[in-house]
């Protein structure tokens, strides 16, 4: 008989500190009349505050805003809309679907925080570190961040084009350590089940091989643009990113807690785990626009698992913008490693050797204490 779900997977599930968690607009939007879901959300949002409370951090994916437009926009075309007509029904159903989480977490004490994001924001690295900046504070204060496509700015040239590949994204720049696809069906199988009685489940995938890829099929839903094909894409980004994919079914009330409770599902496992994988991507793969020298005080501080302080930074080599990757180096010319910075050079000169208590009034704005995040460097190993 076979497996209902990978043994590593859930293991990894229970361990979990981190975890996104994709919506799809078939299942929080009725297919008949485009109405949100209500009892399938409230049930949704009672998973997530269990793992809340439990200590996991959560950031959620929605997709919704086209289809629930559409109910509320009655004036607007039937069938297949133009991408300017797409745009116009989600500026009108996103307010609808950001409300819905927003009164669904309410209930619960907590508050839910949108973001609207599109495949720049997730490639231009200043852009990227202001996205991450804002997810980490919304967690950081106990809010569940609700995040979509920004479909009523995007183009077709860039826009995400499906929410699986988006979630994926979100996934890379929280640096999470899960992803949870709820979908139609309940994983991955060899050929699609609607249609091959002999298909057969896959409750484990560790590398997304051609006879893999082979076995994604077509979208079978009127609201959602994804399916199988765009399902393995995000799993291999997810992957390369050192996060777990998951696909489970979420049509049933409290799908969360039935892929607790062992329901079947396919898992797709990394080889590293999300921050080895980030800081291999610094370290290989961004080239450095500048050099900050510290003293001998911030090497340590370094070494011992801090973040980079301005205090510690003697002088700034560079022309760069925020975001950009630098080169960390030590008194005696050591390069030690490589940081996304969080101020733009010019700022970081200002900075440079002052506590931050200082920062306001160098640069006439309360930003971030670190000219470095320790979650944004990457040090060479000694």
């Amino acid at each position: 008989m076979e497996p209902l779900t990978s043994a590593a997977g859930s293991e990894l599930w229970s361990r979990a500190k981190r975890i996104v968690v994709k919506v799809g607009s078939a299942l929080l939007v009725d297919d008949r009349d485009s109405v949100i879901r209500r009892a399938w959300l409230d049930a949704l949002v009672q998973d997530l505050m269990a793992l809340k409370n439990a200590g996991r951090e959560i950031l959620i994916v929605s997709s919704g805003a086209v289809a629930v437009g559409r109910r509320l926009a009655p004036n607007f075309p039937a069938g297949r809309v133009r991408l300017h007509e797409k745009q116009a029904l989600a500026a009108v159903g996103q307010v609808c679907i950001a409300n819905a989480w927003q009164e669904a977490f309410r209930q619960h004490g907590v508050s839910a925080g949108q973001l609207l994001l599109t495949l720049d924001d997730s490639e231009n690295r200043r852009r990227y570190l202001n996205a991450r900046s804002c997810i980490e504070t919304l967690v950081g204060y106990g809010a569940v961040p609700v995040i979509n496509e920004n479909d009523t700015i995007t183009t077709q040239e860039i826009r995400f084009g499906d929410n699986d590949r988006l979630a994926a994204r979100v996934a890379q720049m929280a640096s999470a350590d899960v992803l949870v696809l709820l979908s139609d069906i309940d994983g991955l199988y060899t050929s699609d089940p609607s249609k091959d009685p002999d298909a057969v489940f896959v409750p484990e995938v560790r590398h997304i091989t051609h006879e893999i890829a082979a076995m994604a099929g077509e979208p079978t839903t009127a609201h959602g643009t994804g399916g199988m094909v765009t399902k393995l894409i995000a799993a291999r980004l997810c992957m390369e990113a050192g996060c777990a994919m998951v696909i489970a079914r979420g049509s049933p009330l409290n799908p969360l807690a039935r892929l607790g409770d062992g329901a079947r599902c396919t898992w797709f496992l990394p080889r590293s785990e999300p921050h080895s994988t980030r800081k291999a991507w610094i370290s290989g793969s961004l080239g450095a626009e500048g050099r900050l020298h510290l003293d001998e005080g911030a090497v340590g501080a370094l070494r011992r698992g801090r973040s980079l302080l301005p205090a510690g930074v003697r002088s700034v080599e560079g022309d760069f913008q925020r975001g950009a990757a630098v080169e960390i180096v030590a008194p005696d010319g050591r390069i030690l490693g490589k940081g996304l910075i969080a101020y733009p050079s010019d700022e970081a000169r200002l900075l440079a050797g002052h506590r931050t208590a200082d920062i306001e009034s160098l640069v006439g704005y309360r930003g971030k204490d670190e000219l470095i995040h320790r979650d944004d460097m990457a040090l060479n190993e000694d």
